[in-house]
């Protein structure tokens, strides 16, 4: 396991179904979220940089959620990502989501696979040296 990327995000009013939790479709705005603040805070670049100047996209290929408790109205979660294998062209993510500050049961874990794509030719690419350098220097990942 690699080192994890946090995030914190609290639960607005955006988030939520008129029951007051979480409406899970928000969740997947909220892993896309965390992945964006990871590759921007914890590896020093961003889908600003990727998507404009380097023409790259890193679309989601798979993705299987468990959600395991509700979110609320209100409350402050962490967004804890990990790593779990870099390959050619992708990359696997776990993501798990838990109510910030306190040692409570995980509420939703996700696993993801994301996969670079030249953005002009919407073909897989491999994974920028750049990137992987980062990821593995970060301690994200040790090959």
């Amino acid at each position: 396991m690699g080192t994890i990327h946090v995030m914190p995000v609290e639960i607005g009013f955006k988030h939520c179904d008129p029951a007051g939790i979480v409406f899970y479709p928000r969740y997947v705005e909220i892993l896309n979220d965390t992945v964006e603040h990871w590759l921007r805070h914890g590896l020093g670049t961003g889908f600003a940089t990727l998507h404009g100047e380097r023409r790259i996209a890193i679309p989601i290929v798979n993705l299987q959620v468990d959600f395991i408790a509700p979110s609320r109205l209100g409350e402050d979660l962490a967004c804890a990502l990990r790593i779990d294998g870099v390959g050619r062209t992708s990359l696997k993510i776990t993501i798990e989501l838990r109510r910030a500050g306190r040692d409570e049961p995980v509420r939703l874990r996700a696993a993801l696979v994301l996969v670079f794509v030249d953005m002009h030719t919407m073909r897989p690419i491999e994974v920028p040296e750049d990137v992987r350098r980062a990821i593995e220097t970060g301690g994200y990942w040790q090959a």
